[in-house]
This record gives structure tokens, sequence and C-alpha cells, in this order.
């Protein structure tokens, strides 16, 4: 079984499973406890990425425990 993506808790970006900290922000603070999956692609013209404070690129988990 495919070990599953893990969710930064302060960004909500999604990373590889092998990851030790955040590509996108650099925090330590990974989790497999998240759910919903968004891609953005445009962040500057994107309602969501306002709402999530979301200024980079990529996937983001929804919901993060």
């Amino acid at each position: 079984m495919a070990k599953k993506r893990l969710a930064c808790r302060e960004c909500h970006f999604v990373n590889e499973p092998d990851k030790q900290t955040c590509e996108n922000c650099g925090s330590s603070s990974l989790t497999e406890d998240w759910a919903g999956y968004v891609v953005i692609t445009h962040p500057e013209q994107s309602e969501i990425a306002t709402e999530m404070k979301v200024t980079e690129p990529g996937g983001y988990a929804l919901k993060v425990r």
C-alpha cells in the first residue's frame, strides 16, 4: 500500500510522503490526517487562494487535523 502524502499543519501544502519538512514553508509539522484537496494554479486570481491565504501555486489540503 502506498504511503499517504503529508499535509503541512501551518500552510496546508501537500508534500510527498518521505518529506521531513514542508516544501512550501519549511515547517516540520506534517501530518497524514487531512481531507480535501485543491490545486491552485494562479493564486493571485483565486478566491479560494485568498480565503486560504495561499500565495504560491500547488496542491493544498482543505482540512488539516
